[in-house]
């Protein structure tokens, strides 16, 4: 199993989204998690909210910091893929293992205030997600760590896969 840890700043939506997403289109070849550089305590209601209306797992999620994965006991990373530009240009951790690193820089869906735009920010969010880890999958040509980077490096000279 590849172990994928998706970042963004606060840990509330987009990451949440991504270690969901990863976790249902995987096929048990791939683990999501998610974390943040300042986690703000709890997923978005909102984030919760559209995994149940997609019909995935609403629960099970938390807020946390990237330091649980730098942990002695924490599960060793294959990739790390930053989904929000603040947490790209932060200075990460040093993850164990040498894990691929991506960037999938997405709007903040929930920056938006009002609650219709919010829905609509956080079903595009997920969307957006659901395609990116759907073309990784198809990309996947095996099981191990070189596989995962070979299907990310793909991703990343594919001129229909927006980064």
């Amino acid at each position: 199993m590849l172990n994928i840890l998706v970042l963004c700043t606060g840990n509330s939506a987009r990451s949440i989204l991504g270690e969901a997403l990863i976790n249902a289109r995987g096929q048990g070849r791939l683990a999501g998690y998610s974390a943040g550089s300042t986690p703000t305590g709890q997923p978005n209601p909102l984030a919760l909210e559209t995994l149940a209306a997609n019909g995935l797992p609403a629960t099970g999620y938390s807020s946390k910091s990237w330091d649980v994965f730098s942990a002695p006991d924490a599960p060793v990373l294959d990739a790390v893929i930053t989904v929000c530009d603040s947490a790209a240009a932060e200075v990460c951790p040093v993850w164990p293992g040498a894990p691929v690193k991506a960037h999938w820089g997405l709007p903040d869906p929930a920056a938006i205030a009002d609650p219709k735009a919010a829905r609509q920010a956080f079903l595009d969010t997920f969307n957006a997600l659901d395609a990116r880890i759907t073309a990784l999958m198809a990309a996947l040509d095996g099981d191990d760590h070189a596989a995962l980077k070979r299907a990310f490096e793909t991703l990343t000279t594919r001129q229909d896969f927006t980064a």
